[in-house]
């Protein structure tokens, strides 16, 4: 069944995207959203592959003709999902994941309540900082104060957890993998997957879930 939105959300160092690369291999019928964003590209991104990179003018005229589905401005850069990738996707008779942050996930919720929306979380404060570290490395930043305050964001971001459908925790990458792939498939009618995806659901809150949360504070 095309047609599903599944809506992707993390904080930053979680390793979504590469868990959305793994899914993607595994799943037929899967289109991907690739975002507009004003941040500078990383390493060997290019635009139009993991981004549209774009200038603040060009997105600030973008948002005011409502060109975006859902926009948002992360630690001063904006990122937002076009309008257009719904109609997309549809085109081609397939699904759509959208790989965004907390604040654009709950303006698209809002439109959109039958949307299939995933929380994916670290497994630990200590792990969180050290893939932030490792990042902030590979873009030659230094300042503790950076890596701070988007640890700091992470567990703001955390806070809404109860706001998804599902929720998994990104320990073992396998693991995490086959947990997003039962729930698509799931979510699409096989009924095969049905107990390793409702095992993620939020409103069954699992010890693991919370005891990730415990450790964060929440």
């Amino acid at each position: 069944m095309a047609g599903i939105l599944f809506i992707i959300s993390a904080p930053s160092g979680s390793g979504k995207s590469t868990l959305v690369s793994q899914l993607r291999t595994l799943v037929e019928g899967l289109d991907f959203s690739i975002s507009y964003t004003t941040r500078a590209p990383r390493g060997s991104e290019e635009n139009g592959r993991e981004y549209f990179f774009t200038t603040r003018e060009t997105f600030e005229r973008m948002v005011a003709a409502e060109d975006f589905l859902e926009w948002a401005e992360v630690f001063g850069n904006y990122y937002g999902t076009a309008v257009a990738a719904l109609q997309h996707a549809k085109d081609l008779g397939k699904d759509l994941l959208l790989d965004i942050d907390v604040q654009g996930a709950l303006q698209v919720m809002r439109k959109m309540p039958q949307a299939v929306s995933i929380f994916i979380l670290p497994p630990s404060p200590q792990v969180l900082e050290m893939r932030l570290k490792n990042r902030s490395a590979a873009e030659k930043v230094t300042d503790e104060a950076v890596i701070q305050k988007r640890l700091a964001g992470a567990r703001d971001e955390l806070k809404q957890v109860w706001d998804y459908k599902y929720a998994l925790v990104n320990d073992v990458l396998e693991n995490a993998v086959a947990e997003m792939r039962a729930i698509v498939l799931f979510e699409r009618g096989e009924t095969e997957c049905e107990a390793l995806a409702k095992s993620c659901r939020t409103d069954t809150a699992s010890p693991r879930l919370k005891g990730v949360l415990e450790a964060f504070g929440e």
